[in-house]
């Protein structure tokens, strides 16, 4: 059912939905969403204009007799697109010596979402105590699977036994301005490098993590200038499914997402694989 202190400002409604596939898929009539969890006892749906806000444009708390199947909690939200952005507060017991750290202030992403949006916003400390991190949360956003061309592109599967192997860290290849790229340290900057791979004789490269991961990790400072340090390997995963946004050249929404398929699809025509 709709959160009635969100009732004025309804533009969405709900439908049941189906359990499967996890995460959020665009159906002909809008986004199916499901999420599993063995122990919730209470899950709310929110939708947010800007990943920023310190509350959602609309909220729905969903009826377990309605949207649960087994452990499965799902519904379906009519006319809904791609790029919508999103999030759940899910609450039940809070048992830590079990592993339930429920808490229903907390904001969070869906486990299987194609994409993150965050910004300044993003505080990392926020999202531990017991108070709430709406504005300062990561989101998920909804990704189109199927709306991109990948002009036939298929996997190289090339003869292991001839393959040479380079280790690739995304920002690391092109961050420097001696790389000479137009967007250095994203996909698209590694693309401009292609020549350079092929030059070497490259038949293969292994990403460093690209999943979004958390670029707040690193609780530490620079003992020199007292700066905060950032995440720079990427070892601290949010999302598995998700690009990691700050690697983009546009970073935001699902645009990363195009970056990271057009990063694939330029790589195996010049014979490399990922």
């Amino acid at each position: 059912m709709e959160d009635p202190a969100q009732a004025g400002a309804a533009r969405y409604t709900l439908e049941p939905g189906r359990p499967a596939p996890l995460g959020a898929t665009l159906t002909e009539r809008g986004v199916n969403f499901s999420i599993y969890s063995t122990n919730a006892q209470r899950v709310e749906f929110l939708l947010f204009d800007r990943y920023d806000q310190a509350e959602p444009s609309q909220s729905f708390v969903l009826d377990p007799l309605v949207n649960r199947t087994y452990c499965y909690w799902h519904h379906l939200v009519p006319g809904l697109r791609a790029g919508a952005i999103y999030a759940y507060r899910v609450d039940g017991q809070y048992l830590p010596e079990e592993g339930q750290l429920f808490n229903p202030a907390k904001v969070l992403v869906d486990p299987y979402s194609g994409a993150l949006a965050y910004g300044d916003n993003w505080r990392r400390s926020e999202a531990y105590g017991t108070g709430a991190n709406t504005r300062s949360a990561f989101k998920s956003v909804v990704v189109d699977y199927a709306g991109y061309d990948w002009e036939g592109d298929r996997p190289l599967q090339q003869n292991i036994e001839h393959t040479v192997i380079y280790e690739v860290h995304v920002r690391g290849l092109t961050r420097h301005p001696s790389s000479a790229v137009r967007c250095p340290g994203t996909y698209r900057g590694l693309m401009e490098k292609i020549p350079y791979l092929q030059s070497l004789g490259v038949t293969a490269v292994e990403l460093l993590p690209i999943q979004q991961f958390d670029p707040q990790e690193v609780e530490r400072c620079n003992p020199l200038t007292g700066q905060g340090l950032s995440n720079y390997w990427g070892y601290a995963p949010v999302a598995y499914f998700a690009p990691h946004q700050g690697y983009a050249c546009q970073p935001g929404g699902t645009a990363v997402v195009d970056e990271v398929r057009d990063m694939v699809k330029a790589l195996h025509r010049a014979g490399i694989e990922v």
